[in-house]
């Protein structure tokens, strides 16, 4: 019998199947229990090389193990049958599963019935590597021991990273970016540590920021959660990338050693993002970001770094068992959560606020959620100098009409004091990427109200813009065109989200 016979008898115990890209898994029972490898992966080969070992008292060449390879390959992308396969979460039939990624390859199961263990569930997983196994849940524990273990300033912060927590619990999203910002010593990376430590514990819990698109897509392959640490900021390509991956968009690249072939992922991400600055300055990436501020530690207050993950690993089988709880309440009362308005990322906030009655009154995180969106667009809007330029022009006035080029020189022609020359110096200098720039602030702006339309006027269509300030934003019932607009009022005042909508203080 040659060593491709004997490679393929052996192949026999493995159930072959694939996923939807092609590629070739196989089931395999070890040691009573099912585990799952890619057919190309290290772990897959080492035990075809064992089993024929053990028949044999031999290796096999490398050439029948690759012969044997590219048949069982074939076998599994055209006989076998084609599953999902996830990293840490997946869903089916209306339960939650979360990879423990032990070695017993177990996962926890969650419902509307609660949560269990389950030791054959009907999902299949991929480990990937770096990724650690997380602890058994115990029950009766409480989501409030989280929270000597983070440095946040105000309970709002707290709720909105337990929220950020159900919807990592959550697979395919989408996910809210969690930015953290804070001077040295303000335990941003810590955070970092520990949340992903509770979801999706990793050898390389944290990590410099990719070089391009697809080393953010081999991350985003191979692990749950992400986490980016101490950032400067992000390169507008990256946070594109980062949009996409939040809200589920997919991403391509060529497949290596080939001219045409590409290969595809679509999934969403949790994202946590840490550094002293607020890296996140563009308004889409705003609209889907949950943003912290973190206060410094006081000498006095501090305590090892070890002696922290020593009480943390105590407690974290209970924390644990208490999201899971919350998770398991959630699954029961989605069907029945029903908010005052869908903001951006809909589906999260109406999963979190499911979930967040088992440890807070209804209605505290869809408060606690658009404060927060209310405080990242005056940053937004306070970091982009034609933003902010805009918010002052119509602090005093009801409207103002007129085109790009027009606008351009009245932001040019500002007077010569310290804020005109910081206006000055990210003020564009063609109409046409002045235009981009208020398209962009178009949704921050609209939601302090202020209004911007793009149309056309006469015969000729000039293109026009017509701005207009709604609702409290209107101080005066004048209209001023391009021709009476010289300067930016120094004395108008801010308006629009200052004051939450009616009953947004209040719970539900």
């Amino acid at each position: 019998m040659s060593s491709t016979d004997v490679l393929f008898n052996v192949a026999t115990a493995a159930r072959l199947f694939h996923a939807s890209d092609g590629t070739g898994f196989a089931d395999l029972i070890i040691d009573g229990h099912r585990e799952t490898w890619p057919l190309r992966s290290k772990r897959f080969g080492a035990w075809l090389r064992q089993q024929y070992y053990e028949r044999t008292w031999d290796a096999p060449s490398p050439a029948a193990l690759n012969a044997a390879l590219n048949v069982l390959e074939a076998q599994a992308q055209f006989d076998g049958p084609q599953r999902n396969v996830s990293v840490r979460l997946a869903e089916q039939d209306g339960l939650i599963y979360l990879d423990l990624a032990d070695e017993f390859w177990r996962c926890i199961e969650i419902g509307a019935n609660g949560w269990r263990i389950a030791e054959d569930p009907p999902v299949r997983f991929r480990r990937s590597a770096g990724m650690q196994p997380l602890p058994l849940p115990l029950r009766g524990g409480s989501i409030e021991a989280l929270a000597p273990f983070f440095n946040l300033a105000s309970e709002n912060d707290f709720v909105l990273v337990v929220g950020w927590l159900f919807g990592a619990l959550r697979a395919g999203g989408p996910y809210p970016a969690l930015a953290i910002a804070g001077e040295q010593g303000s335990a941003k990376t810590v955070l970092s540590k520990l949340l992903r430590a509770l979801i999706d514990p990793n050898v390389a819990p944290v990590r410099a920021l990719p070089r391009d698109e697809r080393e953010l897509f081999i991350a985003a392959g191979n692990g749950h959660v992400l986490a980016f640490d101490n950032l400067s900021g992000l390169p507008p390509w990256l946070s594109d990338a980062l949009c996409r991956l939040t809200s589920g968009g997919a991403f391509s690249t060529r497949r290596l050693f080939t001219d045409q072939d590409e290969i595809l992922f679509a999934a969403a991400r949790p994202i946590i993002l840490n550094g002293i600055e607020e890296v996140i300055t563009r308004p889409d990436l705003a609209d889907r970001a949950i943003l912290l501020m973190l206060a410094p530690i006081a000498e006095r207050q501090r305590r090892p770094e070890t002696a922290l993950w020593r009480e943390f690993e105590l407690a974290r089988p209970h924390i644990l068992g208490a999201l899971l709880d919350a998770a398991a309440h959630g699954v029961r009362m989605l069907p029945h959560v029903c908010l005052r308005r869908l903001p951006r990322m809909a589906d999260f906030v109406l999963w979190a606020a499911a979930c967040e009655s088992a440890f807070r009154p209804a209605g505290t995180l869809e408060t606690a959620y658009y404060n927060n969106r209310r405080d990242a667009i005056e940053n937004i809007v306070d970091a982009d100098p034609v933003a902010a330029y805009v918010r002052e022009l119509m602090a005093d006035r009801a409207q103002w009409t007129g085109s790009a080029s027009d606008l351009l020189q009245v932001g040019m022609n500002i007077g010569g004091n310290a804020r005109a020359a910081w206006i000055r110096s990210g003020w564009p200098r063609s109409p046409r990427a002045l235009a981009g720039r208020l398209r962009r602030a178009q949704t921050p702006l609209r939601a302090l109200g202020i209004e911007i339309v793009f149309g056309r006027e006469g015969r000729l269509g000039t293109r026009t813009i017509r701005i207009t300030a709604m609702g409290e934003n209107r101080t005066h019932n004048t209209v001023s065109t391009v021709s009476t607009v010289s300067r930016v009022s120094d004395h108008g005042d801010r308006a629009g989200l200052s004051h939450p909508p009616p009953g947004a203080e209040q719970a539900l």
